[in-house]
């Protein structure tokens, strides 16, 4: 006997449709919030190096302090109000989406160590039967060499954490989300 996945048990064009519009969120920090200002547009590609045009992006971050907004983040640190510290957006045909944020600081790893500074994503997309992880440091930072979760990944694929910095506009960031392949994201297991 066959078995047959039925629509409940595959991920389909929801994400897209159930997730963006109304609860999108490109704008993570207002232009009153504290830190450097900066702009990721995300690129999600499949195995094929195909752009894929219907997945949604979610990121969590700190502010410029390293403190995140979130009752499980017990710091005696005050929050910036004009930073919200979460961003979704659908992708577009190409692929790609932008949020608006600032570049947050370095949030307590364990131990005593400091984890460099980062933005944390799911990825959300048809055919995956659960969100994937990642996340998105900043090329050039030179906290990436001391970051305990980049040191968790194999030499060869660190870069695929990385973003870089878009030569043509200052401040903006470009970070492509490889789903598989040869050049496939370091994803993690939360």
């Amino acid at each position: 006997m066959d078995l047959i996945p039925t629509p409940s048990q595959t991920a389909g064009p929801y994400f897209h449709l159930g997730m963006t519009d109304a609860r999108s969120v490109k704008c993570i920090a207002s232009p009153q919030a504290k830190g450097e200002r900066v702009w990721l547009t995300c690129r999600v590609i499949d195995g094929d190096g195909t752009p894929v045009n219907d997945a949604v992006i979610e990121i969590w971050q700190a502010d410029a302090e390293g403190k995140y907004n979130h009752p499980d983040d017990m710091r005696e640190k005050t929050n910036d109000a004009a930073w919200f510290g979460f961003g979704r957006m659908a992708t577009a045909e190409d692929g790609s989406c932008e949020f608006e944020t600032i570049k947050p600081g370095r949030v307590p790893g364990s131990g005593n160590t400091l984890q460099a500074p980062h933005l944390n994503l799911a990825i959300f997309a048809r055919g995956l039967l659960k969100q994937l992880y990642t996340r998105v440091y900043f090329a050039g930072d030179p906290a990436n060499s001391e970051d305990p979760v980049i040191a968790l990944a194999p030499p060869s694929r660190r870069g695929t954490l990385i973003a870089r910095a878009d030569p043509a506009r200052p401040g903006h960031w470009l970070f492509d989300i490889h789903l598989q392949g040869e050049h496939e994201t370091v994803f993690f297991d939360v």
